[in-house]
């Protein structure tokens, strides 16, 4: 067993026997549930209005500016929460450490795998060997592999990303597709040919990584790509920037 795989095994292990405070509030809870019925009240669950193609947040109901402009290269997207609050806080600490928390992320955007009956496999977005190392696993992995167990699922690990890409916060999505282009690789393009594929990862932000990667399965022979996240940060402007002074 390799030292990936060895860590991913001990994490599910101590999970397994290790539930008995709420990931959001850390209140004792007792029938095992990962977050209390309190908190789910309260976490900024991503079911109002959405843009039907990349799912992220909009004020009103209806297909995003930028999904018009360039509709991403998935057939849908969608988010169990907005990128806010403590659904934004339980992805960064899923991300920076806590590697546990990857059956409370499942628990949450488990529900929405019915929006995909068409999705006859799963993916994840792949990280670079030496920043995978850095952080110890890689935090979509952990969830695709949760998510496989649970819906029977095959996940494909078919996809490598070969170079590091730069900090991406403070770009926009042109700035990020520039970013990202030529990063990721197909390692078996065999698994892919006419295949649904339902790509899972934590955020979604502007789209630009999770359409690269789809981009470059579908050149593979993938048949259609999906989009399943976490998290998904809301389109402030769907519509346009309004007019100066408003």
């Amino acid at each position: 067993m390799g030292l990936f795989a060895l860590l991913r095994e001990r994490v599910r292990r101590y999970d397994d026997t290790h539930n008995y405070t709420c990931d959001i509030c850390a209140r004792e809870v007792f029938s095992g549930e990962r977050i209390c019925a309190q908190c789910r009240k309260t976490l900024p669950w991503n079911n109002g209005a959405i843009c039907p193609l990349c799912g992220r947040a909009v004020g009103e109901a209806g297909v995003c500016l930028e999904c018009k402009e360039k509709p991403l290269p998935v057939v849908r997207a969608r988010s169990a929460f907005r990128h806010e609050g403590e659904g934004m806080r339980l992805v960064l600490r899923f991300k920076r450490g806590a590697c546990y928390l990857y059956r409370t992320a499942a628990d949450a955007v488990e529900p929405l795998l019915r929006e995909f009956p068409e999705a006859d496999a799963l993916a994840y977005v792949p990280m670079t060997r030496k920043a995978e190392r850095r952080r110890g696993y890689n935090q979509s992995r952990l969830l695709a592999e949760e998510l496989s167990r649970r819906s029977g699922l095959p996940l494909l690990d078919c996809a490598e990303k070969r170079r590091d890409t730069a900090s991406q916060k403070a770009l926009g999505r042109r700035e990020r597709e520039r970013n990202l282009e030529g990063a990721f690789h197909i390692t078996a393009r065999a698994e892919l040919k006419g295949r649904h594929v339902l790509i899972v990862d934590d955020t979604l932000t502007t789209g630009a990584t999770v359409g690269e990667l789809a981009g470059c399965m579908l050149r593979a022979g993938a048949a259609e790509t999906f989009a399943l996240t976490v998290t998904g940060v809301q389109n402030k402007t769907p519509f346009g920037k309004p007019p100066k002074g408003k």
